[in-house]
């Protein structure tokens, strides 16, 4: 597992901290998630997309259904990525950004995260 980048987008005081790692096992995603979660204790959500050959999992850790999850994974298969892993820590600012809302902010975190 490596990190390949990190990029942070604050959106109405909430911050949204991008992290694309190369992974090469589902066991190595498990080992960054909890370590995210540890690190990231205060983080309200945390959800991420991965692909690995022909595993492919996503996961909106708690945000309206499609707001999260299924945009990562979207950017991932149009980059024809693979072997990747991308989370998106989420602070809570105290603002509510709506559903479209937060598929803009994760869109765009996502897309600079990978612009490396």
């Amino acid at each position: 597992m490596k990190l390949i980048n990190s990029y942070t987008l604050e959106i109405k005081k909430s911050k949204f901290i991008a992290f694309y790692y190369e992974v090469n096992s589902v066991l190595e995603v498990q080992t960054i998630l909890d370590n995210l979660k540890k690190e990231h204790k205060k983080a309200r959500h945390l959800p991420y997309a991965y692909k690995i050959g022909p595993q492919v999992k996503k996961s909106d850790d708690k945000e309206p259904s499609g707001t999260a999850g299924m945009p990562i994974l979207n950017i991932i298969d149009r980059n024809n990525l693979n072997n990747v892993l991308i989370v998106v820590v989420r602070y809570f600012g105290g603002i509510k950004l709506g559903a479209g809302g937060l598929l803009r902010a994760y869109s765009n975190a996502i897309k600079e995260v990978i612009k490396c």
